[in-house]
């Protein structure tokens, strides 16, 4: 019964608690949670038990889990895994869509009511259980599912974000060349739109390098159902590019954490040389006053993208920011760390803001335009924007190979520690008695292998149709605000705000300031389902370049990848229930919590599917 699973949970914390008084437990970073999840030889509790002797993991069998041999090599993972692509073209581009600087006041907004209490909460929760994201939930076993939803989530994520390192890498060798291909218009894929001369009436300025994107890299077909042939060479970069991340991953933290010294902060040289060379362009100062001066009459639009851009940005819900923490040493003060790292994010994307903003501003006065129609989309930042301002510029490949070496580094460190997350989850799985001498290089290769597999229809013609499939519905908004949602609830409702703060102030040797409780408790979980909502209610069906309409069979594959971490935690929590002893009455009345939380996820599930099933699109497929 659960009901005395918990009174042994409860006398498991208190000898925990004793021991520790007596010295015998010393938080040196290995001498906590059992790799498996085990407490001298019997399962961890779901309340406490996230101590277990050293001594016990070398009897069962378990590795010593690694710690990293610097506390600089966390941080530095932290930031090379946090700090990526999305910050250098997503968050530029949010800002001139909604208005410029009117953007940033929800942003900090959500910063301190969402972005800071949950990356807190994933580090101290890793740092606690010595776990990855699966059994780092064994704190509250019913809701186990958030792990496997998080890892769900991050081999999607892993598995197409890797296709703009891929491209990335593509203009990299393209830049080497003493003329650079997309600045000519005497190329087979251009047509006779193609100009090479500015033009300020309109833009067809941007005609070669948009046709160089199109026709020659991603030699794009007609639509989704029209894949078409492989693209040898984004196949090549593709794997050329997986290989570096499997040699950056398969030897673990030890490795991981000298190799982002590199990655993390060679991209920001690089950013300081471009906004070095940016303001000097002419009409720089326009570019940066359009992004610092806010737009005020779009303020009431801006909330959902500053939300989710914070979700996304931060890397929440994804499980990687766990397993970081979960090879900290017990006793290291992960709070000021939240904060450091939070504010590394969040600056670094302010001062790209500013590196893109006067590339922009350069643009718009050599075309004779406003700012707002330099670009149409993110990426369209990186492959469009940048390339043709390089192309400008005086010895134009070397700042398009500085410019694709940074836009490289900056996701390649998020590529292969979202790998390490992934992997770190699945081991932990694994029982001591079946641990081998290779194992995590082994695993590292399945993994990379298999998400190879998958990139393949990436790289096809109709390649960018499937990548933007899982852009949109896999690791979007929406997921990660479900999963943010859910892991708030769980820790402050179930396992219990004021107990995971005892948890933290015996780590780290105090209690974070109360806001922090009251952010997990009420004003996150609030925000999440907010805008969860919101973004339900207003759903638009995916669109390519605001011109090709996704088939209905498509929207359908969107939303099962959606769904398939979504429902994890749900199926979960329905599967150890009706696996649970004793009659359904006894069962539902484990704790007066899990009422509560099964009616209001079963009842958000009910209105996910019946939003999905109203759209007449899905309703052909249904019947």
């Amino acid at each position: 019964m659960e009901k005395s699973s918990l009174d042994a949970d409860c006398c498991a914390l208190n000898t925990v608690l004793v021991e520790e008084k007596r010295g015998h437990l010393i938080p040196n970073g290995n001498a906590h949670q059992g790799v498996n999840g085990t407490l001298n030889g019997g399962p961890i509790s779901a309340a406490a038990g996230a101590v277990s002797a050293a001594g016990a993991e070398k009897r069962q069998g378990f590795p010593e889990r690694e710690t990293w041999t610097r506390q600089m090599d966390f941080m530095m993972s932290c930031v090379g895994f946090a700090v990526g692509l999305g910050n250098v073209w997503r968050f530029p581009y949010l800002c001139y869509k909604n208005g410029g600087g009117v953007f940033l006041i929800p942003y900090v907004l959500f910063i301190f009511l969402g972005g800071i209490p949950i990356f807190f909460l994933e580090i101290a929760l890793g740092q606690f259980m010595k776990a990855g994201s699966i059994n780092v939930w064994n704190i509250a076993p019913l809701f186990k599912g958030l792990g496997y939803a998080s890892m769900v989530i991050v081999f999607f994520c892993n598995t197409y974000y890797i296709m703009v390192l891929a491209w990335g890498f593509y203009y990299l060798i393209k830049s080497f060349n003493s003329t650079l291909p997309w600045s000519t218009c005497d190329n087979p894929w251009n047509t006779e739109n193609c100009i090479e001369i500015f033009r300020h009436d309109d833009l067809l300025s941007f005609m070669n390098v948009i046709l160089h994107l199109r026709n020659k890299v991603l030699n794009i077909s007609d639509g989704l159902d029209e894949p078409g042939v492989i693209n040898w060479e984004l196949m090549l970069c593709l794997m050329a590019v997986w290989v570096m991340v499997y040699f950056c991953v398969w030897k673990g933290v030890k490795s991981t954490g000298k190799i982002v010294y590199f990655t993390a902060t060679f991209p920001y040289v690089v950013l300081i040389i471009l906004l070095v060379r940016g303001v000097t362009l002419p009409g720089a100062y326009d570019g940066i006053l359009y992004y610092v001066k806010p737009d005020w009459s779009k303020l009431g639009e801006v909330w959902i993208d500053a939300g989710t851009q914070i979700f996304f940005s931060y890397a929440i819900g994804l499980g990687a920011l766990t397993a970081l923490g979960s090879y900290n040493r017990f006793n290291n003060d992960c709070y000021k760390d939240a904060f450091v790292l939070a504010l590394i994010n969040s600056g670094t994307s302010f001062f790209s803001g500013f590196v893109v903003f006067s590339i922009l501003g350069f643009m718009a006065s050599e075309q004779g335009v406003d700012i707002s129609k330099v670009a149409e989309s993110g990426p369209g930042l990186a492959f469009i924007a940048y390339p043709k301002a390089v192309s400008l510029m005086p010895v134009a490949p070397v700042w398009a190979a500085l410019f694709f070496v940074m836009l490289l580094l900056l996701g390649l460190d998020s590529q292969f520690v979202g790998v390490e997350g992934f992997v770190t989850g699945i081991l932990d799985l694994f029982p001591g008695k079946y641990y081998m001498r290779y194992q995590r290089e082994i695993a590292v290769a399945i993994c990379c292998l298999l998400c190879f597999i998958i990139d393949l229809s990436m790289v096809t013609q109709g390649g960018m149709y499937v990548f933007q499939l899982f852009d949109y519905y896999s690791a979007s908004g929406m997921t990660l605000l479900w999963q943010a949602f859910w892991e708030c609830v769980v820790v402050a409702w179930v396992y219990g705000a004021d107990r995971f703060m005892d948890d933290i102030a015996r780590m780290i040797g105090y209690r974070p300031f109360p806001w922090m409780k009251w952010c997990w408790s009420f004003i996150t979980p609030c925000v999440c389902m907010g805008i969860f909502l919101f973004h339900l209610l207003n759903y638009k069906p995916l669109t390519y370049n605001n011109v090709y309409v996704y088939p209905w069979w498509g929207e359908v594959i969107g939303w099962c990848l959606a769904l398939s971490s979504m429902l994890c935690i749900p199926v979960s929590l329905v599967y150890k229930l009706s696996g649970a002893k004793g009659t359904f009455r006894e069962v539902c009345t484990i704790s007066s919590y899990s009422n509560h939380l099964i009616l209001i996820c079963v009842l958000l599930c009910i209105y996910v599917i019946y939003s999905f099933s109203k759209r007449k699109k899905c309703i052909k497929f249904l019947v």
